[in-house]
């Protein structure tokens, strides 16, 4: 069964090529749709001073960091967490830019030859929402997410709000159907599975006044078309043929 992996850092800065490093990182597992609580959160020492502007934005302090391990300490943890998982990130280019940075710096290869495929919530958002606001908060209100505890940045908090908003994102019309294999089919927030298959809906047919009604406004449709609706023009066919 496949493994999805919410994935979010915190930074010092916006540039990894120009230096900055990464303080924070928060990981959640999600398999076959439902949170499996095995989670992984990293804070880490950067061996440098963030940002004012990344201060304001995730309040993880200097001071806070100064006993935190460094990257290179949880590398082989986080890797072996992260094998083979599909790894769903809002704005990935920026957090997979920072990790094959820090990877870079231990003497690992990038993201991609450890995990199975990377995807970015925040493309699919825009595909889904073009010319909106797609921002992680944006989504949230759009999506009915509750965000009232972000005042702040942080991974974790981040990855979680994510993983939410990437179910509602996904959620198809046959999401009544879904079933739970390992609890017999029970899915629902109710705790019971809905199958709409044996479902007969009736069928009620016009009544003289309705079909009427219903004549003259294609009759003015058609009246206002100069008689070139597709319609009437294939009831006169019909209407040809001897």
């Amino acid at each position: 069964m496949s493994r999805q992996i919410f994935l979010d850092t915190e930074t010092t800065g916006l540039s990894a090529e120009g230096g900055d490093r990464i303080i924070e990182i928060g990981c959640v597992e999600l398999v076959a749709r439902k949170l499996t609580g095995n989670d992984k959160h990293f804070y880490l020492n950067p061996g440098r001073d963030s940002h004012p502007d990344a201060l304001r934005v995730h309040g993880i302090s200097n001071e806070f960091l100064k006993d935190k391990p460094p990257f290179s300490a949880v590398a082989d943890e986080l890797l072996h967490y992260l094998q083979g998982a599909e790894i769903i990130i809002h704005n990935a280019a920026f957090d997979v830019g920072f990790l094959n940075k820090e990877l870079e710096r231990v003497g690992q290869a990038p993201l991609r030859q450890f995990v199975d495929s990377v995807t970015d919530t925040l493309a699919m958002a825009k595909e889904m929402y073009p010319g909106q606001r797609n921002s992680l908060d944006a989504l949230c209100t759009r999506l009915g997410v509750d965000n009232s505890g972000r005042t702040l940045h942080g991974a974790l908090l981040d990855a979680q709000l994510l993983a939410d908003v990437y179910i509602h994102l996904t959620r198809g019309q046959d999401a009544l159907l879904m079933a739970d294999d390992d609890a017999g089919g029970a899915n629902t927030p109710s705790g019971l599975s809905i199958d709409l298959r044996a479902l007969v809906l009736p069928v009620l047919a016009a009544n003289a006044e309705e079909i009427a009604a219903h004549e003259a406004v294609l009759a003015q449709i058609d009246k206002a078309s100069g008689g070139k609706t597709i319609w009437r023009f294939s009831q006169r066919a019909e209407k040809a043929v001897p």
